[in-house]
């Protein structure tokens, strides 16, 4: 059965098979824990050759390739166990952070994003328009008349805003994964307290607690070099976060005729008395309908270029060199991981992420349906203006897109290129279904529960994790309370 699945045509007509030779189990030093012993433990296997059928098999049974080496982690003995995550291209529903994401391109392709506010000082309040533009706030697109749950949403995803920004002082790489900022509504009998007589208390939000809580576990998390920057208990207290928040909200709340102040750890909305702003109450936003318009403005995002001659380009090209790519991957490393240029190899980068041992089966071959560039090893080059900005390099195979490993251009890092790219492979998924009624779904590499870096792959909503023992897919939010208790769990039991 393994022989017939293996078994293939290339696209001259001859018959290829899979060949691999086994490695066994190998011990190395882990990248996550960074434990400092070989504590990852893993078997591997050297492929010559490799149908796409094959490979996704082998996904299928928690394996990935780097180059043409294959390993899966030994679930039970390795220090971070690693789940392979994928997600139904169709059934994706874009959270309000990923449509930022689109807009905040759509922007600068139009010429409306300010880059040089992201050099400002850290400690430098924005005013609510810049904090707007630059975390891609909705509340751009809003006219004066919000209805009263629509202010208390938006003030919400300002706060969550604010409070990242707050957070890139220590996480630059945006590892910390915080809760949505809640705004509530003080009930009447509480609305004197710790307000003058002159206004009255209406909203508060206690996410300066849940910040310095955040911050708390990354310094548990980072190296002793780094829990350094993480040592002032003063920036750590929700006192000093709520300032921060404050501060950089104040024009913001004017904006709706309120006056806000940091007062205990909390962040307090008061309005003058008799003009407590439409009477605000909570209310649910439909969660269909918010789906619906995220959506719409995925595809509008994907659409063309900017007005203002500014214009972006995805291409798909068979994996090879391309000293155009190898520049800014090496300029990517150095910079973004702090790697030495001498390490950065043109060597090390073929092995890595050019060599494949993938057979292509390019379009209207044998196969009753592929996709316009068939199957096998591409690289997805992004380009604005004829520059190139990221490059992902992907797996193109008969049930899925498969992301192994994306690098982008450091000096736009305000085009969180990481997520628009994963955007796009997702889009790409799903257009693509029309050519090839298999393809459905985009595999995001292994999800490492224990290590917080790696979490933002489980963003992607609807996912699902395959479990170790029995190969059967389990939908994330079943699996996450398991994982939340033990690194290893057999989700299948579950």
């Amino acid at each position: 059965k393994m022989r017939s699945e293996a078994a293939s045509t290339s696209g001259d007509g001859f018959a290829v098979e899979s060949v691999v030779v086994d490695f066994g189990h190998r011990r190395s030093s882990c990248g996550y824990c960074k434990s400092g012993s070989r504590t990852s433990i893993s078997h591997g296997l050297w492929a010559h050759s490799l149908t796409v059928d094959a490979y996704q098999g082998l996904l299928d049974r928690g394996w990935r390739r780097s180059g043409c080496f294959l390993y899966k982690p030994d679930m039970e003995k390795t220090c971070c166990p690693s789940y392979t995550i994928r997600l139904k291209a169709a059934d994706f529903v874009p959270s309000k952070d990923q449509n930022r994401v689109y807009k905040r391109m759509e922007r600068y392709l139009d010429g409306r994003l300010d880059v040089k506010r992201t050099s400002r000082s850290k400690d430098v309040p924005m005013t609510s328009d810049e904090l707007c533009v630059e975390m891609g706030s909705p509340i751009c697109d809003l006219g004066p008349k919000e209805k009263p749950e629509q202010i208390i949403c938006l003030l919400s995803d300002q706060i969550s805003m604010a409070g990242h920004l707050y957070l890139k002082r220590w996480d630059s790489n945006n590892s910390i994964q915080l809760p949505k900022a809640a705004v509530k509504k003080v009930e009447p009998a509480k609305r004197k307290l710790q307000a003058l007589e002159s206004e009255e208390l209406v909203l508060s939000c206690n996410a300066a607690f849940q910040i310095g809580a955040a911050l708390r576990r990354l310094k548990k998390e980072v190296d002793h070099s780094e829990a350094a920057k993480l040592n002032s208990v003063n920036e750590k207290s929700p006192e000093t976060i709520a300032e921060f928040l404050a501060s950089h909200l104040k024009d913001l709340a004017e904006s709706y005729g309120l006056s806000v102040r940091a007062c205990n750890g909390h962040l307090n909305y008061y309005s003058p008395k008799n003009h407590v702003k439409a009477e605000v109450e909570t209310s649910a936003i439909s969660t269909k309908t918010y789906a619906v318009d995220q959506d719409k403005h995925l595809n509008k995002a994907c659409e063309g270029s900017g007005s203002h001659g500014c214009k972006l380009e995805v291409r798909i090209m068979k994996s090879c060199f391309d000293p155009e790519e190898y520049s800014l991957y090496k300029k990517y490393q150095v910079a973004v991981h702090n790697d030495t240029p001498d390490v950065v190899t043109k060597e090390s980068y073929k092995r890595f992420l050019v060599d494949t041992p993938l057979i292509h089966i390019p379009p209207n071959s044998h196969r009753a349906t592929t996709p316009p560039c068939g199957f096998g090893s591409f690289h997805q080059q992004y380009l604005i203006d004829g520059k190139l900005v990221a490059v992902g390099v992907i797996d193109i195979l008969p049930n899925c897109l498969s992301s192994k490993y994306l690098f982008w251009d450091p000096d736009v890092p305000f085009l969180s290129l990481g997520k628009y790219a994963a955007l796009e492979e997702i889009r790409w998924v799903h257009e693509n279904q029309l050519h090839c009624p298999s393809l459905q779904y985009y595999y995001l590499g292994y999800y490492i529960h224990s290590c917080s870096k790696m979490r933002y792959k489980a963003a992607y909503r609807p996912s699902e994790l395959l479990c170790p023992l029995r190969y059967r897919w389990i939908l994330y939010d079943i699996a996450k309370p398991l994982l939340d208790r033990r690194k290893y769990v057999v989700l299948s039991d579950y």
